[in-house]
């Protein structure tokens, strides 16, 4: 990672949070960047930040071969197991495609993805072994805790490839950011503008909680900041 993206992702651990973020993104007309609201943190105090390394998944039930016509298909998991060791520091694994009938995630990747230096995991789907993610701290966040297991009934089918989410497109490369209250996506063409308007707007709100906390009417504390 370089200096410049390790500064950015402490600058968004300590000062921004994804509500800012989003609403500085629909002022720039991006207007679709949060996932699902149902995936969320295992954990409320989970932040993940850094960069998508985007995963696919389809359901597959028909064994691993051999002599499947994809021999992608002939592996268990399919290409999981090369997505993992090919996350690099401060990455993401955000994966979609699978339906929501197995885990995409565990304690194992987990700390597949630690030594790898990946920062976190966002999953359209559930995630497995929630204590042994908790006890690593490894941000991860999913529809929540389900342990059927994904090997006889999914697999990776590609990696570092464009995939959507319900509308959000996600990129290689683009930011993701999590915290309790959801996960965006940050295109990264615009990551230079949102991070600074994001940062101007949190400075802004913390005077206007001072002055409202401080007897400042909501209508006038508006009219002065244009926030709230």
């Amino acid at each position: 990672m370089s200096d410049s993206d390790y500064s950015l992702f402490q600058q968004y651990r300590s000062e921004l949070f994804t509500a800012v973020v989003g609403d500085v993104m629909d002022t720039l007309g991006y207007t679709r960047q949060f996932l699902p609201p149902r995936i969320q943190p295992l954990r409320s105090d989970m932040i993940v930040v850094g960069r998508a390394m985007p995963v696919l998944e389809a359901d597959d039930d028909g064994g691993e071969g051999p002599g499947r016509a994809n021999p992608t298909l002939n592996q268990p998991f399919g290409l999981m197991l090369k997505a993992l060791d090919d996350l690099k520091a401060n990455e993401v694994y955000i994966c979609t495609g699978a339906s929501p009938r197995y885990a995409l995630w565990g304690e194992l990747m987990s700390m597949a993805a630690t030594r790898r230096g990946a920062v976190g995991a966002v999953v359209n789907g559930y995630s497995r072994d929630t204590r042994g993610i908790l006890e690593q701290n490894f941000p991860c966040f999913s529809y929540g805790r389900y342990a059927q297991d994904q090997r006889p009934r999914g697999k990776v089918i590609d990696l570092r490839c464009s995939i959507e989410i319900e509308g959000v497109r996600v990129r290689p490369g683009d930011i993701i950011f999590g915290d309790l209250d959801g996960v965006c996506v940050i295109p990264r063409e615009i990551e230079t503008e949102v991070t600074a308007k994001a940062l101007e707007k949190a400075h802004g709100e913390k005077r206007v909680f001072d002055a409202i906390s401080g007897g400042m009417l909501a209508q006038d504390a508006w009219d002065r900041y244009g926030i709230l």
